[in-house]
């Protein structure tokens, strides 16, 4: 597969699985060849608590993904989110032994890899480590320390933690459909990738990434990430809400807010009613807009409020750390009409609705450039930075059986010839040595 330079990148929501496969083409823009989608049955707020049915809904979009390429489905990249994600800022330093060396990619790992000790609460386990801005020998606002001179190297960190568990979890379902884990990378990095501009990342922006259970945000400014968080309410709990405000059964509920629904109650008049049919030959039941909307705002700004304190807690008030580019909204939640309207007006920050298109080929469907498809695209764009990857890991574990590890390192002649890995891609291969061995 691999060889023909096909990915897949594989969306495991609590709404919707999303299979997307996909190539590069000659002007380096990502060609879909076909996308699978099935209902998702087994995962809740982005963490599975159904193995079973979380592997026959996977095994239908990949399916479905199958039989619209017309590819073969190997290897796929995976997104991890869910409300067990947090994160946390962190600094930590090293002392070099030889100062009158230059500063090298070494050094780097070694600072990382003390952040790797850090001791977390039972049953977590660091998966991303982000360099913010690095000091050497006090020198403060250091963007790239590689090539300098200095006997201490300090940095701050923006620390991505998880549930082990629950990460397992997923990683057992994607091998049990008969799929090879070719890497894991964070949900809202992902849709970052897919629907934000490099300037808007450079100038300050939060990308709000709402989806069915739960809403994803992730702070750029300068380039950096500098602030990730996941609120554990999305799109499920508005209808959960018009489904109880309305008395109706959820399939409804769910069709009244894509078709009438609104963020913002002064758009409806009172006389304006729909009409749902009632159960088993029972009267229709009428239903007001107005209503309607004022339940959805309800919810809506209970979570856009979530979110701006997370922001706020950011700091986004201070000059430095000021947002020019404001708020992007992207996922399924975002296609809610007047969403925009009230984003603005809730936080005051210039808004827009980020679409996947500007990394996809001119001729894609635009059913495919919906910000639904958001992470989904940004998996597949992950799965194409590096698609020999997995070509590669055989003939490097190879290599790794004939030489002791601490030789592996320090050999110049394997280290000239492998890039150096992610932290993400080493936790990938860890969770890859541990779903082998279970």
């Amino acid at each position: 597969m691999q060889s023909t330079n096909i990915s897949v990148g594989l969306d495991i929501g609590t709404t919707k699985i999303v299979a997307m496969v996909g190539r590069e083409n000659e002007f380096g823009k990502v060609e879909i060849l076909g996308v699978g989608k099935s209902q998702s049955l087994g995962v809740h707020r982005g963490v599975v608590n159904n193995i079973t049915q979380t592997i026959q809904s996977i095994q239908q979009a990949v399916e479905e993904a199958k039989t619209n390429s017309g590819q073969a489905i190997e290897d796929v990249v995976v997104g991890i989110a869910g409300q067990h994600i947090r994160s946390l800022q962190h600094s930590d330093y090293i002392t070099r032994s030889n100062p009158e060396k230059v500063i090298d990619q070494d050094d780097i790992d070694a600072l990382i890899q003390q952040v790797h000790k850090l001791v977390m609460l039972p049953g977590e386990e660091i998966i991303h480590v982000l360099p913010q801005e690095y000091k050497v020998d006090g020198q403060a606002e250091i963007k790239e320390p590689i090539g300098m001179y200095g006997g201490r190297l300090e940095a701050n960190f923006h620390v991505v933690v998880g549930q082990v568990h629950s990460i397992k979890n997923i990683g057992r379902c994607v091998v049990s459909a008969n799929l090879q884990l070719a890497n894991i990378t964070l949900e809202p990095l992902a849709s970052s990738d897919a629907v934000l501009t490099q300037e808007e990342k450079e100038a300050g922006v939060a990308l709000i990434d709402i989806g069915g259970g739960t809403t994803d945000l992730a702070i750029f400014k300068d380039g950096i990430i500098r602030h990730t968080a996941v609120i554990p309410f999305g799109g499920n709990i508005i209808t959960e809400d018009i489904k109880e405000g309305c008395s109706i059964i959820e399939k409804q509920a769910e069709l009244l807010k894509i078709k009438f629904g609104s963020a913002w109650p002064g758009e409806n008049r009172d006389t304006e009613i729909v009409a749902i049919p009632g159960l088993r030959g029972r009267d229709p039941k009428e239903i007001s807009l107005k209503t309607l909307s004022k339940i959805i705002n309800a919810r809506v700004v209970e979570i856009i409020e979530q979110v701006f304190l997370e922001i706020k807690n950011y700091g986004h008030t201070v000059q430095k750390k000021k947002l020019i580019a404001g708020i992007v909204l992207t996922g399924g939640g975002s296609q809610l009409k007047h969403l925009k309207q009230l984003v603005e007006y809730i936080t005051g920050m210039d808004t827009r609705i980020g679409y996947p298109g500007e990394h996809l080929a001119g001729e894609t469907s635009q059913n495919n450039t919906s910000p639904m498809y958001a992470t989904a695209v940004g998996l597949l764009m992950k799965a194409l930075e590096n698609p020999s990857d997995i070509e590669n890991s055989a003939s490097q574990e190879d290599d790794a059986d004939e030489l002791a590890l601490d030789d592996v390192e320090s050999s110049p002649k394997i280290e000239l010839n492998k890039e150096r890995k992610t932290i993400i891609e080493r936790f990938g291969d860890r969770l890859k040595e541990f779903l082998d061995n279970a």
